[in-house]
């Protein structure tokens, strides 16, 4: 089973997961407002995608950039923990591994 992190009333979220639907794929979702990311999963994500997955372009990630790029890489951890909307969403994980990030219609697809 998939599970897919975001935010509920994410609008991007909100199109991956009706799309999911549609697609009649069976995931979990877990909502970062409820249950906050943990540093072995946001270090495990970094680890899987190369880089810090980051929404640069949210408003969010704006406020914190200055302070996020400074930061040493625990820090760096420290700070998506508490900014959990600077993450960019929806994440999708099957077992442990991310096969989707942000809203991909044909990476979605190849899910089925």
């Amino acid at each position: 089973m998939y599970k897919v992190y975001g935010i509920k009333n994410c609008d991007t979220v909100k199109k991956s997961l009706a799309f999911l639907d549609k697609l009649k794929i069976t995931y979990e979702f877990v909502d970062y407002k409820k249950v906050a990311p943990e540093k072995t999963q946001i270090a495990r994500w970094r680890e899987q995608l190369g880089d810090w997955p980051v929404n640069t372009k949210g408003p969010t990630y704006r406020k914190i950039k200055e302070e996020f790029e400074a930061a040493s890489e625990v820090k760096k951890i420290a700070i998506l923990m508490e900014n959990s909307s600077a993450i960019k969403r929806p994440l999708v994980e099957k077992n442990g591994k991310v096969v989707a990030l942000g809203f991909d219609e044909t990476a979605f697809k190849k899910l089925v």
